[in-house]
């Protein structure tokens, strides 16, 4: 066949696939009217994840299961438009990872709100500013974000959905490497590249900065100053890069929560997070860990973070799988809520792949 007649085939295709995505969006309008009656929440994340996996269930190729879990993710994302316009707040500004974040699992069809801080994040979900949130949780290299952390000792709102980011760094610059004076960034991002600045920008003065965004707006406008930022942050303040994939280690990711003010549905591949402070006595961790084991529930993480409420107490963050609905997730939480002094069940969500 010759090129042009290729080109009508596919002219023809595109054709009935708008034709077929049309009519989609109409059974979703359709759907929307019924979640409004019954007073379900636009976003599902079970049901996101259900369509991804019979998506590449029914893919037989050339094209990649990524590349139509993209397509699917903008898709899905204008959805939301048609049943309802959904505002998702992030910790800010424009091009942080929790940003990136944010439109990785919502898409473009939704509209962002950067807050200036993580707890702004939970205030714009608890007073309905916004439909849901994004914050980050932990970072494989780093740790606990003891600031998200502390705002569910708080919060009353919930954990609906998670989403784990590759993390590369990109160091960014108005100047050439060897000008480079000073370098801002988040503290976490300076410690995740601490061996490549040492290595390549020794004398370099490290500042840190309230996000990977502030430092790239100061190396706009300051002489000899660069930014640890994502990479797409140089197009949005019109800097140059000067070396990418800085960061030490290569299994650099973060995870991040989708805060709700409701619990998610059943997925079938779930997990569910809790927090606690346990009792003074001997034993108490112990105590709260024999549970999970006599149920055959697997832990999945545990973390101990100081309370700024009383001097040398303790919470724990605890993650496992398993929906809290499942019969023995919620024997095991009656027990181990009779070990602790406050038991907080944050959500149960999809495993974020």
């Amino acid at each position: 066949m010759t090129l042009s007649e290729l080109r009508a085939k596919i002219d023809e295709l595109d054709k009935k696939i708008v034709g077929l995505l049309n009519e989609r969006a109409r059974l979703v309008q359709e759907i929307g009217k019924v979640k409004a009656r019954e007073g379900k929440p636009v976003y599902a994340p079970n049901r996101e994840q259900e369509v991804y996996n019979k998506v590449a269930a029914n893919n037989p190729g050339p094209l990649s299961n990524d590349c139509l879990r993209a397509v699917y993710r903008e898709l899905m994302s204008g959805s939301f438009a048609l049943e309802k316009p959904l505002k998702v707040a992030y910790l800010g500004p424009e091009g942080t990872f929790t940003h990136v974040a944010a439109r990785e699992r919502f898409g473009s069809g939704v509209t962002y709100v950067p807050a200036k801080g993580i707890d702004a994040v939970f205030s714009d979900v608890a007073t309905g500013r916004a439909d849901y949130g994004v914050v980050p949780i932990e970072n494989s290299t780093e740790g606990g974000i003891n600031d998200t952390l502390e705002m569910f000792i708080e919060s009353d709102l919930r954990v609906c959905a998670e989403i784990i980011l590759r993390i590369r760094h990109t160091l960014l610059a108005n100047c050439r490497l060897e000008d480079v004076r000073r370098v801002c960034s988040k503290s976490q991002a300076l410690g995740q590249c601490r061996r490549w600045l040492g290595e390549h920008l020794p004398n370099a003065e490290l500042k840190e900065v309230a996000s990977t965004s502030e430092a790239a707006r100061m190396a706009t406008c300051e002489p000899g100053t660069a930014a640890i930022a994502y990479a797409g942050a140089a197009d949005l303040y019109g800097l140059k890069i000067l070396a990418q994939s800085i960061e030490d280690s290569p299994n650099n990711f973060t995870r991040f929560f989708v805060l709700s003010k409701t619990f998610g549905d059943h997925s079938g591949h779930d997990k569910t997070s809790i927090m606690c402070s346990i009792k003074d006595e001997v034993g108490a961790l112990y105590g709260i860990l024999l549970p999970f084991k006599h149920h055959g529930i697997n832990l999945t993480k545990i973390e101990s973070f100081p309370s700024k409420q009383k001097p040398w107490t303790y919470w724990f963050f605890i993650d496992f799988e398993g929906h809290c609905a499942d019969k023995p997730v919620t024997q095991a939480l009656e027990e181990v809520k009779t070990k602790c002094s406050e038991m907080k069940v944050l959500g149960s969500f999809p495993k974020a792949k």
